[in-house]
């Protein structure tokens, strides 16, 4: 079997543990409901889920390349970003690269720092929205690195994902609150500028920021409007 068609087949059984044919989310809960209609509640929370596909699919990831340490080269250029691969037709990479880490440290602190910005984003958005803030900063950073990095480098990791999650939650409490924005942006600032460093994907990072900031503040000013109505 091809590797990338066993890696989405491995996302597919994933999201669905319990082999049940159809899966619901209720308010960040999972339910399985199977063929004869009958539901099984399972309480795993988006942050929790999320870490746990990092981690498997790493695990399965270090099984195929034979290292547990470091992902192999053979395991990057097929499910990590390569732009010429990418522009070649492998369009997979754009979403397969938010879910392969290069090695165990970068998972590690990918993971703790998902749980830390991802357990905030719970209490502040619906199960909805916290995927669509996690998926959409992750492609919005595949995106730029498409644009911008070179094409024979591979590419890989949440990191786009959760600056995206980060920018939300942080945009989206300031604007709620009646708080200037211009704190955000520039905490925004700070975390990326921090998180520059040698072999690390200041694009793909940015990318994901912006994408969550503008999530964040579209949502916060949706529900501020509602809010307006409701009060009137």
């Amino acid at each position: 079997m091809r590797l990338t068609n066993f890696f989405f087949t491995f996302l597919a059984s994933s999201t669905n543990p319990t082999g049940c044919s159809v899966m619901h989310i209720y308010g960040g809960v999972f339910a399985f409901e199977d063929g004869s209609g009958m539901r099984s509640r399972s309480k795993l929370t988006p942050t929790t889920f999320l870490v746990t596909v990092n981690v498997l699919v790493y695990i399965c990831t270090s099984v195929v390349g034979g290292n547990f340490i470091q992902t192999s080269y053979s395991v990057l250029i097929q499910l990590g970003q390569v732009n010429i691969n990418v522009l070649s037709g492998e369009y997979w990479q754009l979403l397969t690269s938010i879910f392969v880490h290069v090695d165990i440290v970068h998972l590690a602190l990918n993971m703790l720092f998902l749980i830390i910005f991802g357990l905030r984003a719970e209490e502040l958005f619906t199960t909805e929205e916290y995927f669509s803030v996690y998926m959409l900063s992750g492609l919005s950073g595949s995106l730029l690195t498409l644009f911008l990095m070179p094409l024979l480098i591979p590419s890989a990791g949440a990191s786009g994902a959760i600056f995206g999650m980060y920018g939300a939650g942080i945009i989206y409490m300031r604007k709620t609150f009646g708080q200037s924005i211009v704190g955000a942006l520039l905490y925004a600032f700070l975390l990326l500028m921090l998180s520059t460093g040698e072999g690390v994907n200041i694009v793909a990072h940015f990318g994901g920021l912006a994408a969550g900031l503008i999530i964040g503040y579209a949502l916060a000013k949706s529900r501020r409007d509602m809010f307006w109505i409701e009060n009137y």
